[in-house]
């Protein structure tokens, strides 16, 4: 199979309308961050137990086109000792690989980051794709303050993001640029949306630099959102236009399509303000959804590391899927929410 086959194959699964893909690629030290918080025990069997949770709910295929693997997870077996990317393929659903390596400092910046990973990328993801992986995810973060994102930090993740983005076309594996400006601080709307143009704008630019072909990435923007901290909190309308006006700015049109990360949002939270955007009228790229903890967290908690709970945790998970899924296609209620969950 040709490499343009592979990508054109690739993108049309993960841009099928009402589905979005789950990112399920947290790192060992993030999830078992939650795990304890929820009083889970975090060890490779308990990572792996709640990862099959999510992939063999039932129904999944109909809501997730693509699900976002650590690493580990990538290598591991489920219980009945099938790997996980073959479990997903069988299902419908593609598997995808983180495969930054997380945040270092930015020399000559006020404490901003850049994210490595770059040295022996394509041996790597020509491992991974032997694995099952058609898909990768990059991630970059910009943090807001009254000073910062400064050029040399917004230039520097753009140059790192489109140089991956190009290394993985060249694989024949889609790539996720994750450009995530954060929620975290006191910033207003207005703020978030004066360092998301620029932060967006130079991340086009720079793919444009290498050739990547918009035409075979997924994008996976922050929403403009006002900070955790901002005493004033943006209204879901508010959210849904400033950010639809930011990516009619930056976002070429060939891109085919744009799943949000969750960043911070709670779940109901995440799927209002998708599902806002997705009412706003016709727009030149699919909307929907690449959600983490907004997907998650639900499930996370009902499970709480008892076999007992796997099924009713599925169900919760599915109902989130479902609702996002709705989001996607601009057709979400907040009635919705109230609806019960069947186990």
């Amino acid at each position: 199979m040709s490499i343009l086959t592979e990508l054109t194959s690739t993108i049309k699964a993960l841009s099928a309308p009402g589905k979005g893909i789950l990112a399920a690629d947290e790192s060992t030290p993030t999830i078992t961050k939650r795990f304890q918080a929820l009083g889970i025990e975090s060890s490779e069997d308990t990572r792996r137990a709640y990862r099959e949770l999510l992939v063999t709910a039932p129904e999944c295929n109909n809501y997730i086109a693509g699900v976002i693997l650590f690493e580990e997870t990538l290598n591991q077996k489920m219980s009945d000792g099938t790997l996980f990317p073959e479990a997903l393929k069988k299902r419908g659903i593609l598997p995808g690989i983180k495969v930054d390596k997380g945040l270092v400092n930015l020399a000559n910046t006020n404490n901003e980051q850049v994210t490595q990973g770059l040295d022996g990328l394509p041996e790597r993801l020509a491992e991974y794709k032997s694995k099952g992986a058609c898909f990768a995810k990059w991630r970059a973060v910009y943090a807001i303050t009254d000073h910062s994102p400064c050029q040399l930090a917004i230039d520097t993740n753009a140059e790192v993001l489109a140089r991956y983005a190009a290394i993985c076309q060249a694989q024949g594996i889609v790539p996720i640029v994750e450009p995530e400006v954060l929620i975290d601080g006191e910033h207003t709307i207005a703020r978030c949306e004066e360092v998301s143009e620029p932060v967006f704008h130079a991340v086009f630019q720079a793919l444009y630099r290498h050739k990547v072909k918009l035409e075979y990435i997924v994008l996976k923007p922050s929403m403009v959102i006002s900070g955790k901290s901002c005493s004033q909190k943006a209204s879901v309308k508010e959210v849904a236009e400033a950010t639809m006006r930011v990516l009619r700015r930056t976002v070429p049109g060939a891109v085919p399509t744009i799943n949000f990360l969750s960043g911070g949002q709670s779940s109901e939270q995440a799927t209002q303000h998708l599902n806002a955007m997705n009412q706003l009228g016709k727009l030149p790229w699919h909307l929907s959804f690449s959600y983490a903890r907004a997907l998650q967290e639900i499930a996370m908690k009902t499970w709480a590391g008892k076999t007992s709970n796997v099924s009713t945790a599925q169900a919760a998970f599915i109902k989130r899927a479902k609702l996002n899924s709705l989001a996607s296609l601009g057709r979400y209620t907040e009635s919705m929410e109230q609806e019960a969950i069947h186990a």
